[in-house]
């Protein structure tokens, strides 16, 4: 199998036959050995009955359904654990992503890149409620993971399977993969693909999905940054609170001795209790870390390194 495209399907009943036609017709000419993986996330239209009717009349359309609505990073992470292919090509199931892009994308990816991400450059989408967030979210995404790309949040990529097989998914975390394989030393590369208006059925995104795009950044930035040595980061933020602390500290005992100002009258003596607390919490919550980094890589007997390739090592 040279590659596999994967669709997440959530109440798409109207996109999908046309969806499969235009996947076909991009991609039979150019002669490849494809599957394509489409996922009903729980849906509550006829989106399964029209998964069936294609999957009976053509072997290389294999379904998934979901016993309910789990979520888009979900039903992608059932599309990659079910997928063949050499290279997972992830595609959103509404038809803006055109499966014309899909031959460009394996020409960039051949050029020797582990991932080739779609940038939706003329973006079909509201200006106030999608482009804007859109814009404010990729730039922060970039700047935290040092992954600098302009749309993190389009659907079609191309990934080698390699790449994905050392990457777990939970929550939103599918449009963070292009910064999770920079970790794995992954070369990434962008692509400017076709974006076009939806014509059947309704978005299942909103600006209230901003908040856990966040949530999800923070826990991106944690695996990038500290996943290996958590008290790097719990125990210096630990060391600058018992410092604070300290300093707080002398400060009231200066008052109470220059100054003669009542040290339980004083808010500062209250406010060096305080940061010492803290300051002990986050230097143990550092080492709770690392017994936990420990205990997931050991147990897993997962190194704390990926290699690309070996010579004359027999």
């Amino acid at each position: 199998m040279d590659f596999s495209i994967v669709v997440p399907i959530y109440n798409e009943q109207d996109n999908i036959d046309e969806l499969y036609r235009a996947i076909a017709a991009a991609l039979d000419a150019a002669g490849p050995v494809y599957e394509v993986i489409m996922v009903d996330d729980g849906s509550t239209d006829a989106s399964f009955a029209e998964l069936q009717r294609l999957a009976a009349s053509d072997g290389r359309l294999k379904v998934i359904r979901l016993r309910r609505n789990f979520g888009q990073t979900a039903a992608m992470s059932a599309g990659f654990d079910a997928a063949s292919g050499a290279v997972i090509i992830p595609m959103d199931g509404d038809l803006q992503n055109d499966p014309a892009d899909i031959p460009r994308l394996l020409e960039k990816l051949s050029e020797g890149f582990d991932v080739v991400s779609g940038w939706r450059s003329d973006r079909k989408d509201t200006f106030i409620t999608r482009k804007i967030p859109s814009l404010l979210a990729n730039a922060l995404i970039s700047y935290l993971t040092g992954v600098h790309l302009h749309d993190y949040g389009c659907t079609l990529k191309a990934y080698r399977r390699e790449v994905l097989d050392g990457i777990n998914l939970y929550g939103e975390m599918h449009r963070f993969v292009p910064a999770l394989a920079s970790q794995v030393g992954a070369k990434v590369a962008e692509l400017p693909v076709n974006h076009r208006p939806r014509l059947h059925g309704q978005s299942k995104y909103g600006i209230s999905r901003t908040l856990r795009v966040i949530l999800d950044l923070m826990t991106v930035k944690f695996l990038l940054a500290y996943s290996t040595k958590p008290i790097q980061l719990f125990g210096k933020w630990g060391v600058y609170t018992l410092l604070a602390g300290f300093a707080s500290g002398a400060a009231t005992v200066y008052m109470k001795i220059f100054e003669h100002f009542s040290m339980n009258r004083n808010p500062l003596l209250i406010m060096t209790a305080f940061l010492i607390f803290m300051g002990i919490q986050f230097i143990v919550l550092g080492l709770l870390g690392e017994l936990n980094a420990r205990t997931y890589y050991e147990a897993q007997g997962k190194p704390i390194y990926v290699v690309r390739e070996r010579l004359n090592l027999g």
